[in-house]
C-alpha cells in the first residue's frame, strides 16, 4: 500500500519522475492590471493548506503580484496534522498549489523546506516534485555575499521537540482560536472592514507567548552563529521579524494564517518584510477613492 505522503505529493504535483505535466498547469491566468513586482528572492511559510484558517485567497493575490528568481517555502505549507483528522481542501487551496507549480514551470527555483506540520514529506528530502526541490534545510547566499541558513525552525521549539503531546494539545486550542478568527473576520467583511487577526493580537498580548517568542529567536540565532552563518531565515512561530543578534541577522517570514507576510530580497540585497494585509488594504482604499472621484 502506498504511503499517504506519497499519494498527497502526486495528487498535488504529479509524478516525481517523467515529463508528464498536468493540463491545469497551462490554463491561462486571469488578466491583471497590476505590473508584477520583481524580487531576487521571496520566503513564505506556515500557509497551512488543508485548514480553514489558511488565507489562501490572499496568498494567491500576493503570488500573482510578484515575480522572483527563487521562492523558498519554509515549512508548514500543507498541514498534515489537520488532514489526518479530516480532509479539507477547497478550490482556493488548489489555486495556491497551481500558482506555485506554475512559477516553478516558468523558471522560478522553488525550494520546499519541510516543517513539523508537513513532516510526512521529510522522508522525501532530496527529491524533486513538479519542479519543486524538497529539502530539510537550505543555505541562501545574498547579493552581498552573506550566507543565510534557511530552516523551518521547529527543531528549536522545546514544546514540539520535548513534549509532542503538548504540541498537539496546543494545536487543537490554536485551531479553535483560528475558527473564532474566521467568524470574527466574516462579520468585519460584512461591515466592509479590512482583515484583522484576532489570534495574532492575542498572541502579542499574552506575556508567556512574548517570552517564548524571544527565547525561540535567541535559540535560532545561536544555532546560526555556532554554524558560522551570517543570518538565519525561519518561520514556525507565525511572527514576522527582522532582528540583530551578536553580529548575525534573524529573519522570520511570518505566516499566511494570521499576519499574511513574506520576506523579500531585492536585486541590491535589501531584505524586508512584506505585509500583504496592509498593502491590500491600502490598495482597496485607493480604488475606493478613484471610484468616488470617477463618480
Amino acid at each position: 500500500m502506498r504511503e499517504p505522503a506519497d499519494t498527497l505529493l502526486e495528487r498535488l504535483t504529479g509524478p516525481a519522475t517523467g515529463m508528464s505535466i498536468p493540463a491545469w498547469l497551462d490554463l491561462p491566468d486571469p488578466k491583471g492590471f497590476r505590473p508584477k513586482r520583481k524580487y531576487r528572492t521571496i520566503w513564505i511559510s506556515d500557509i497551512h493548506l488543508g485548514t480553514r484558517g489558511c488565507n489562501a485567497a490572499m496568498l494567491v493575490d500576493f503570488l500573482r503580484a510578484i515575480e522572483c528568481e527563487t521562492l523558498y517555502l519554509v515549512g508548514d505549507i500543507v498541514d498534515g496534522w489537520r488532514l489526518r483528522k479530516g480532509w479539507y481542501w477547497p478550490d482556493a487551496h488548489n489555486e495556491v498549489v497551481r500558482r506555485i507549480l506554475k512559477m516553478a514551470h516558468r523558471g522560478t527555483r522553488v525550494v520546499f523546506i519541510a516543517g513539523n506540520h508537513d513532516e510526512m514529506l521529510r522522508d522525501y528530502a532530496g527529491m524533486t516534485f513538479g519542479g519543486v526541490e524538497l529539502v530539510l534545510e537550505a543555505v541562501h547566499e545574498t547579493v552581498d555575499g552573506r550566507r543565510l541558513l534557511v530552516t523551518h525552525g521547529d527543531a528549536f521549539d522545546g514544546v514540539v521537540l520535548y513534549a509532542r503531546w503538548l504540541a498537539f494539545l496546543g494545536d487543537t486550542a490554536y485551531s479553535v482560536l483560528l475558527r473564532a478568527n474566521i467568524a470574527f473576520n466574516a462579520v468585519r467583511r460584512r461591515l466592509k472592514m479590512p482583515y484583522w487577526s484576532l489570534s495574532a493580537y492575542l498572541k502579542k498580548k499574552v506575556k508567556n507567548a512574548v517570552q517564548f517568542i524571544g527565547s525561540y529567536e535567541e535559540a535560532v540565532a545561536s544555532e546560526a552563529i555556532s554554524r558560522g552563518f551570517d543570518g538565519v531565515v525561519c518561520g514556525h512561530i507565525h511572527c514576522a521579524e527582522i532582528r540583530e543578534f551578536s553580529g548575525i541577522t534573524y529573519y522570520n517570514d511570518g505566516d499566511w494564517v494570521e499576519s499574511c507576510t513574506a520576506l523579500s530580497e531585492d536585486f541590491e540585497g535589501h531584505m524586508a518584510i512584506i505585509d500583504w494585509v496592509a498593502e491590500a488594504a491600502g490598495r482597496d482604499a485607493r480604488l475606493e477613492q478613484t471610484a468616488e472621484v470617477a463618480a
